[in-house]
């Protein structure tokens, strides 16, 4: 749940997560509905279901218990060399290195390395000077203490240079480039989508889709696209603007009619939910906060 997301936006999720599934074994039961609800919110849910399958890994080949070492956790899925080397590091007290965005800037700083942190090559010389770094005795604290430095003191913008206990070593400080790195390279110009959605009533009930169970919010229920030959399009009721990764969308939803190829044809994938079981499905939060805003305004 840390990885891109702020730990005072995780806390009340995590406390959530563990009332649901107490255990690995829980979590591996689970059904992916289910799963998907209470991550809602967290974004980035490529995470939940590599969490989901890790589980389910562990459960089925580990007796439900984790492997101990960084070499064996990379074996589970969604768990990189970074998130290996925290739970290895810290909970099982062994000798490995981690880099993650704070570290990296930490490291950029305090050696004033000034490319770009993002390239293959420097992430390699940093990876090398994490792994040089790392003491053997307390390896999980000392890999702590980097990345808090990196979100408390060292932040990207206004870091507490005067708070650092490194301020002393800090190359950056001296030769006055704090502002000037880390060198992240050019950002990635954003892409603007337009996406429009059919609002579609029946009884009470809206008409919702499934999305694959691949790809960008894969396995979320959402109000379903507005194809051509599939609805009858009638009047815009709302239009919202939202961003996901590099992407700024544009949501515009219109009261529509099922056409005839769909009166009778709906799949497992594409159904009516009633607005009580609307609450209990994962939906992107865009989309649930369209219908939220289309129903009150009624």
């Amino acid at each position: 749940m840390l990885q891109q997301t702020r730990v005072e936006t995780v806390l009340p999720y995590y406390a959530r997560w563990l009332r649901a599934f107490p255990t690995v074994h829980a979590l591996a039961r689970a059904k992916d509905d289910r799963v998907l609800k209470l991550w809602e919110g967290l974004g980035y849910y490529s995470r939940v279901r590599n969490l989901h399958r890790a589980a389910q890994t562990v459960a089925r080949e580990h007796s439900g218990k984790l492997p101990r070492t960084a070499e064996g956790l990379r074996q589970l899925p969604g768990i990189g060399r970074y998130t290996a080397g925290a739970i290895a590091s810290i909970a099982f007290g062994e000798r490995v290195p981690l880099v993650d965005g704070n570290v990296a800037r930490v490291f950029a700083r305090v050696f004033a390395i000034r490319a770009n942190v993002k390239a293959p090559r420097t992430m390699q010389a940093l990876w090398q000077l994490a792994e040089e770094l790392v003491p053997a005795r307390n390896p999980g604290d000392f890999n702590q203490a980097l990345m808090e430095l990196g979100a408390l003191v060292c932040t990207p913008a206004n870091p507490r240079c005067e708070a650092c206990p490194m301020r002393r070593v800090c190359v950056a400080r001296a030769r006055g480039l704090v502002d000037q790195l880390p060198n992240r390279g050019r950002p990635q110009a954003a892409k603007r989508v337009v996406v429009s959605a059919a609002l579609v009533r029946r009884n009470g009930s809206l008409l919702m889709q499934r999305r694959p169970d691949r790809g960008l919010l894969a396995g979320m229920w959402e109000l379903p696209a507005l194809r051509r030959g599939q609805f009858r399009k009638g009047k815009p009721l709302l239009e919202l603007r939202h961003t996901i990764t590099n992407r700024r969308i544009t949501l515009r939803v219109f009261e529509c009619q099922c056409g005839s190829a769909l009166q009778d044809n709906l799949t497992a994938d594409l159904r009516w939910v009633s607005a009580t079981e609307i609450k209990r499905l994962s939906l992107p939060a865009a989309h649930r906060r369209a219908i939220k805003q289309i129903l009150s305004a009624e």
